[in-house]
């Protein structure tokens, strides 16, 4: 599919799909050691700073859906990229690359079949490229051809796979500085993905090394948080396009919106009232 030719009108239900889920002191590396001069935290700059008429409600990230698509002519893996890029730039300004130890710069991006996971694979690519050391676990691959082609320009890029996660939470937190959840992405259930995603995050439950979030935590509702309580609790969350209704519930320590892309105007439109981005940041600090 060619950006500059806009998406093919075929593609169009996936494209559909994937703007749907825009919707709306720890051992080695540990949450004190958050970068707090990179963003703004959460303990300082609460969430009821931003209106809350500037997160989209369901309808309303529908009708930023039909702009996206069919006005701005935007394209599933255009969208995907931009996704996957900023929030690498994310997880760059809450653990700085030149602040960490060696074992610190190791990243488990763990990735779901649907769209948040295509969007950690990209992720994880840049991650490499920004000289982080990740690995990818994706225990379910999607057939869906953007999925193998990111798949592939991970392993072309020598970033490895794990063939299985381990159950014992301490081989994770002794391996790995951080985790990346791209599991599930709004209105995805984990009992719709299947086990091997099930267990993946009864695991990540359990660590003690950060947590980072794409869009939401996998298995909250992205209107109500219901589960947030006994679900994961991440230490960043980082709001793809704008922040879901669920990121009121968000008790971590630096919370990012990555929605640089979209329009000016559309930002009027539906009344994003968010932080401005500063420079040529693809991410702004909540």
């Amino acid at each position: 599919m060619s950006s500059a030719a806009g998406p093919d009108p075929s593609e169009a239900p996936e494209e559909r799909r994937f703007l749907r889920s825009l919707q709306p002191q720890l051992p080695d590396m540990g949450r004190a050691e958050l970068s707090s001069n990179a963003t703004t935290s959460l303990e300082t700059e609460a969430w009821g700073s931003v209106p809350s008429h500037s997160v989209p409600s369901t309808a309303e990230a529908a009708a930023l859906e039909r702009e996206l698509l069919e006005d701005y002519r935007f394209g599933r893996q255009q969208l995907v990229e931009l996704c996957g890029h900023a929030s690498a730039v994310a997880v760059t300004k809450a653990f700085p690359l030149p602040a960490l130890s060696r074992k610190q710069r190791t990243v488990l991006v763990v990735c779901g079949p649907e769209q948040n996971g295509a969007v950690g694979l990209v992720c994880a690519r840049h991650l490499r490229v920004f000289e982080y050391e990740p690995t990818i676990f994706y225990p379910m691959r999607s057939l869906d051809l953007l999925h193998r082609d990111l798949t592939t320009q991970c392993e072309k890029m020598d970033i490895p796979f794990l063939s299985y996660l381990p159950t014992e939470v301490q081989l994770i937190n002794e391996a790995y500085g951080l985790v990346v959840d791209a599991v599930l992405g709004p209105g995805v259930e984990p009992g719709e993905v299947g086990g091997p995603c099930t267990r993946a995050l009864a695991t990540l439950k359990l660590l003690s090394i950060p947590l980072v979030s794409l869009d939401i935590p996998s298995g909250w509702d992205a209107e109500t948080g219901s589960d947030a309580e006994d679900g994961l609790r991440p230490d960043v969350l980082v709001s793809l396009a704008a922040p879901k209704r669920c990121a009121g519930r968000f008790s971590g320590r630096h919370h990012f919106v990555a929605g640089r892309f979209v329009p000016d105007d559309v930002r009027r439109k539906f009344a994003l009232r968010l932080p401005g981005y500063t420079g040529t940041d693809c991410v702004a600090a909540l």
